[in-house]
């Protein structure tokens, strides 16, 4: 994407993988291994930040927390706001970049799976 990296997956543990790290913002991996990751809970739903080591961002959604397409909307409407209001100033603007790229984002999680 153009202004962050969109990592998908059904495991909340894979970032820290994925990053080669074990604990990024705050978060660790031994906590996410030990919390309940399933449909209901999970240590990370939804992740925005910083990529570690760079100044681009990744957003991640887990998406074996995606139940429902409201569920799977309202997560991504969620982090891409955080990442929007890094991006943007107006309100306006925030919400309408963020619910727009929430519609191209779930358009290609509904290709995936």
């Amino acid at each position: 994407m153009d202004h962050y990296d969109l990592l998908l997956n059904i495991d909340p543990c894979s970032i820290f993988d994925y990053y080669n790290v074990d604990e990024m913002h705050g978060l660790n991996k031994k906590d996410c291994m030990l919390h309940l990751n399933n449909n209901k809970e999970s240590y990370i739903a939804g992740w925005c930040n910083l990529i570690p080591g760079s100044d681009r961002y990744f957003i991640f959604i887990n998406l074996s927390r995606c139940n429902t397409d409201v569920e799977t909307f309202g997560h991504l409407m969620h982090e891409l706001m955080h990442r929007s209001f890094d991006l943007h100033e107006d309100e306006e603007t925030i919400i309408t970049w963020a619910e727009m790229e929430a519609h191209r984002v779930y358009e290609l999680i509904k290709y995936l799976i």
